[in-house]
């Protein structure tokens, strides 16, 4: 429905975006605006700002902007028409009549509505009566609770072929309109209509105003086939554009931070009652642009579950070419495997609610899995292959439409590309001596940040608590500055120190029981260090060491380093876009150095005298920059 300006400025007069923000933000006055702390983003300082008189709110710190028709869109994911809704009933303002023809064609929806309501009434009776017994003890061996059951209303077809049709015709609804509904089947031949599900355990299927707009059906007779029915397309159900659980779930998505999306219905109520009420399905369909765009209004990086097998895998890599197309700015998605055979309904049932979260923590960001899955396509031993690699990734990020992204996706690409190619050996190398063994799927490593390398070493330790043998002399000279986290690593070294043999399961219950547990389990969740492949649990330990050997020699050479690339950061803008991708390969060659040098003649010299090579490189090429030359590419 379209709206006047008129109407929206009449909304907009009535009520001052601060007397809409602080609802949801405590607010407090400066001046001529109010201050308060974002919702957007976890902060201790306040950048958000609302202005009354201009009629918009600000936050610094994710950028967003908007009016308070944005502002609920953004915080409680409603779509536009909604949020007029919502606000001109706040304003007292009667929603505009629509014209006849829309008149006529809501109110032919609603009697739809009202007809796939009472289908649901039915079906719920239907399972509390003798004739649902089997049905309810099905939905009992699959660990569904009472109030599962009734909360996502859950039912029964009787098996019987005319009985929800002879029951709602009864009560005056048209064959016709159970036919449009997707309650009924016509034959092609001519044959009465009959009922679509039969002898099936019913889930309705609800729209974003938690209205009954089709059905989902698991056949209880092991042989029938299909084993899952939906509702058919009709006016009020597009598969293409329904979230299962959309409507239950925005709440606890946006109170969590977080959203989880998996395959089927079942998975949902099985994660629901396992405390995970922020999961929703895409009922099996492909990702469609419009479900894409629903999932980000309740988070931006909504996490997408896949089953750990090869299934999974090809399932996983046909959505990144769907979703490639449609990043933007602040919003993408991340990929949780499970492990191989199981469903997220399995992996509840068996392991518990801790086995899935750790699935979700261990998520990956889209980037990662592009990157695996094109360097899973084929060998990259020839510089024909690595050319055929080069060039398939190029064109897959030409069609990301987003051009900031685009941009980033290409930085980070020749990042790791240029990563990859330093730790191929030359046949030279190769023929002399051993190739310098790379851990596999080691990860991209931290970017040279005290708090990120910090990080990373607590995690590692966290993660590998024997780690502490061999490196209690390095940890232990370790100068973190950031209090809290010096205090976590303090503490997470004592525990391993007191308790020789610890296992990673008991330190972490020690952990959780202490105080540093939220800012452990933040880490956990929030820092993108966590995703680092050596660091995680299941990483051979004789890798961990390799790649944690090298972190500690970064940590070390970090002060020095940010000193003399700060220097030279204060010319960048002054650089072409050639000069500035040298200055980045240097400095990552800097901030790498620490474990490279099995590889080279080097091999046997002290790394602090290899780390002032480095830097003298660096400083070199600064002198140019200064006198205007532009530095020779040396590949």
């Amino acid at each position: 429905m379209k709206f006047s300006d008129s109407f929206l400025d009449e909304i907009r007069a009535r009520l001052p975006v601060s007397q809409v923000v602080s609802r949801r933000v405590p607010l407090k006055r400066a001046g001529r605006e109010w201050k308060g702390l974002s919702p957007f983003n976890r902060e201790k300082t306040p950048s958000f700002t609302v202005n009354d008189q201009k009629g918009f709110y600000h936050c610094f710190s994710s950028g967003k902007h908007g009016d308070i028709f944005t502002f609920l869109m953004e915080t409680e994911g409603l779509s536009f028409p909604e949020a007029v809704e919502r606000l001109a009933g706040d304003a007292g303002l009667p929603m505009p009549k629509p014209d006849p023809q829309f008149e006529r064609a809501n109110k032919e929806r609603l009697g739809l509505l009202d007809a796939l309501e009472a289908a649901a009434g039915l079906f719920e009776e239907a399972l509390g009566a003798r004739e649902g017994r089997d049905a309810l003890l099905y939905a009992e061996r699959r660990g569904l609770k009472p109030e599962t059951l009734k909360e996502f209303r859950i039912g029964f077809a009787p098996h019987a072929k005319e009985a929800l049709k002879a029951t709602l015709t009864k009560r005056g609804f048209t064959e016709a309109q159970l036919l449009e509904a997707g309650l009924l089947v016509k034959p092609d031949d001519g044959r009465p209509s009959y009922d679509r599900f039969r002898n099936r355990l019913t889930i309705p299927i609800l729209d974003v105003k938690s209205r009954v707009i089709g059905f989902g059906a698991r056949a209880l007779d092991p042989n029938a086939e299909p084993k899952y029915l939906n509702s058919p397309e009709t006016r009020l159900f597009d598969k293409g554009s329904t979230i299962f659980n959309f409507a239950r779930a925005r709440q606890a998505a946006f109170d969590k931070g977080e959203l989880v999306v998996v395959e089927g219905y079942m998975d949902v109520l099985a994660l629901h009652q396992a405390g995970f009420t922020n999961a929703v399905a895409t009922l099996g369909t492909a990702f469609t642009e419009r479900q894409m765009e629903q999932l980000w209004l309740l988070a931006p990086e909504p996490i997408i579950c896949f089953d750990g097998d090869r299934a999974g895998e090809a399932a996983a890599a046909r959505a990144i070419d769907r979703m490639l197309p449609m990043l933007k700015e602040g919003h993408s998605f991340r990929f949780a495997f499970l492990p191989e055979g199981m469903d997220p309904d399995d992996l509840v049932r068996s392991q518990g609610a801790p086995a899935f979260t750790q699935c979700l923590r261990n998520a990956r960001p889209l980037i990662d899995v592009l990157w695996l899955r094109e360097r899973a396509e084929q060998p990259i031993d020839t510089p024909e292959r690595r050319a055929a690699f080069e060039a398939r990734l190029d064109a897959l990020l030409a069609g990301i439409a987003n051009a900031r992204v685009r941009d980033h996706y290409r930085r980070e690409v020749r990042n790791r590309l240029f990563a990859l190619w330093r730790e191929r050996p030359s046949p030279r190398q190769s023929s002399s001596r051993a190739p310098v063994r790379v851990p596999p799927n080691s990860g991209t490593m931290p970017p040279p940040s005290p708090r990120g390398f910090a990080t990373t070493i607590a995690l590692t330790l966290v993660n590998h608590p024997s780690l502490l043998d061999r490196f209690a002399d390095e940890v232990a000279s370790l100068e973190v500055r950031d209090k809290p986290l010096a205090a976590l690593l303090s503490f997470v070294t004592r525990i391993i120190f007191e308790r020789d043999g610890i296992s990673r399961e008991q330190l972490l219950e020690v952990l959780e029981a202490s105080p540093h547990a939220k800012l452990l389990a933040r880490l956990s969740r929030e820092s993108a260090f966590k995703r680092i492949a050596f660091l995680q649990p299941e990483t051979p330990l004789e890798d961990v060491e390799v790649q944690f050997a090298d972190l500690i020699f970064r940590f070390r050479a970090l002060p020095a380093l940010s000193k003399e690339l700060d220097e030279g950061a204060d010319h960048l803008a002054d650089l072409s876009e050639a000069e500035f991708e040298r200055f980045a390969t240097l400095q990552q060659q800097v901030a790498s150095v620490g474990n490279q040098h099995a590889g080279d003649d080097a091999g046997d010299r002290d790394a602090g005298e290899r780390f002032k090579e480095k830097v003298a490189q660096v400083l070199r090429e600064k002198g140019t920059w200064r006198r205007g030359q532009r530095p020779e590419r040396r590949d």
